[in-house]
Formats: C-alpha cells, structure tokens, sequence
C-alpha cells in the first residue's frame, strides 16, 4: 500500500477502509478480516459509529501485527471539552484494544471543539496518539480552531469527490500542509457520477471502472480516500488503482465535474449544527 506523508512526518495508507453505518456484531468483525487480507491497512472509524469494539475484535482475529495498521477513530461532539476528551480518548484506546491511535480526528465543528482538540493535543505529548486532525471543518470553522490552538492538525477529513471537490478549502490546507482525507469518495452511489458519459470514457480507455477511475482521481490529486464497502470484490477493485495513471487531460476532465454539490450535508447548515449538538451516544 503507498502512503502520504502528514505535516508531522508520520505516514499514511493513502487508500482505506470506512466503517460509517457498519453496524457492530460480526459483519463488521468480518468486514476487518477482509479487508485486512486484501491488503488495506487504513481503517477509518469513530465514538458515533458505535463499532469500535468489532473492530478490535477484527484486528486481533486477522492476525494483522497492530502496527502494520493505521487505526482512526473520532471523538463525538457529547465529549467535546478537555476534560470530557480526556476521558473519551481513553474510552477509544479500551474500546479498540490498543495502546495508542494513529489518528484522532474531532468529528464536527460543534460544542468545544477547541477543548476537546487541547487535549487530543496532551494526548498526543503523552504518546496515546500518533496525529491529530478534524473532520467537516469549513474555512472558517478551521481557522478558528488553529487560532486558539497548537498542533496544525494533520488531516482534515471531508465529503468530497468529483462533484465537490472543496476547491475553497483545499487552498488553506495546502497553506498549512493539511491532508484532506475524502469520505463520500465515490459520490455516495449518486448517478451523476455512476453514469456519467465523460467518466465511462476515461474508465474505457484505462480499461478500469468508474469508481477505480474516481479514485486514482483523488490520489493524484493527494487526497487520502476510504471508500465504504463490506463486499470483498469490491474491497479488491477499489484496491486495483496503483497500475495506470489518469493523464492531465483526463484530471481536468474529472476537475470540470465539479459541482459544490453536498450530498451528506453542508456542515455550516445551521439546522445540521443543532442536531450535532444535540445528538448523543451511548458510549461504554
């Protein structure tokens, strides 16, 4: 697996895993071990997902060294805050059954997010977290929290794909040597995309599919992404974009697609914000 490197040299995959909606039980223990024995080593999870523990539990029956795996989680807007985040990283690091995370990420901009990042901060110092970053942070809501705190975050983890592309943000990441890591990477099954006749023709001519030539899109362009999907085949196809290139022309293509089309929300919606703020977890 080739990898990126973050603003704070750590290294990571530059393909994952995402386990949004992967309920906990044994289809996600097994959706771990499959993924795992394809060859992905990046596993995007969070508190709100409530899967953290099948998760672990996948780790440790693929018999996969910990090490060899770069393990996300994210803190929830209820544990916002320093002290709450003090104690929630701990919850993570006894859910998933690790000594330390490679990446924490605050979910949404939301409460005190500013605590909660000061003490994934402390966290960091004391060696339970490799890179720290956020997740859904607009323009303004990030320079807000770089203004009030330390550590440039590492990543910052989006919805993006050819239909929006974050071209806004991405100018203050690259000032600041963010990675953008893509959730929604395929487009969330949007037709727009799965039938488009420009696509299909770059797919063609690379004898690829779509969604491997939407892919190899976001790596060129140094986006991290982690597709969702519990199919191994499909964990295999999505894995098979490290032997072609897409040509200049082809990337511009692909850039023209781009709509600022949300499809899992705008996160500076204020009805999305309250809900965050609202929302809470039952989290052992």
């Amino acid at each position: 697996m080739q990898t990126f490197t973050l603003n704070d040299g750590n290294k990571i995959p530059q393909l994952g895993l995402g386990f949004y909606l992967s309920e906990s039980g044994e289809a996600t223990v097994e959706y771990v071990k499959n993924g795992l024995k394809a060859g992905y080593r990046l596993l995007d999870t969070a508190a709100a997902y409530m899967n953290e523990r099948s998760i672990a539990q996948g780790i440790r029956e693929s018999g996969v060294p910990r090490e060899e795996i770069f393990l996300t989680t994210k803190l929830w807007v209820q544990d916002y805050g320093y002290e709450n985040a003090t104690r929630a990283i701990d919850g993570a690091l006894r859910r998933l059954d690790t000594d330390y995370l490679d990446l924490l990420l605050l979910h949404r901009p939301a409460g005190d997010n500013v605590g909660a990042y000061k003490a994934m901060e402390d966290a960091q110092k004391a060696g339970k977290i490799r890179s720290i970053g956020v997740c859904n942070h607009t323009v303004p809501q990030l320079t807000a929290l770089m203004e009030q705190t330390t550590v440039v975050p590492a990543v910052n983890q989006m919805e993006c794909h050819p239909l929006q592309q974050q071209k806004e943000l991405r100018k203050l990441l690259a000032q600041h040597d963010i990675r953008l890591e893509s959730w929604f990477p395929l487009g969330h099954g949007s037709k727009r995309l799965r039938f488009n006749e420009a696509l299909n023709a770059i797919a063609e001519k690379n004898n690829k599919t779509i969604g491997q030539v939407i892919l190899r899109w976001h790596l060129q362009e140094g986006f991290i992404a982690i597709p969702k999907s519990a199919n191994p085949d499909h964990q295999k196809e999505n894995l098979d974009i490290f032997d072609f290139r897409l040509s200049e022309e082809d990337m511009n293509t692909i850039r023209s697609l781009d709509a600022g089309r949300y499809l899992g929300g705008d996160p500076e919606s204020p009805e999305l914000f309250k809900k965050w703020q609202e929302l809470r977890f039952e989290l052992d």
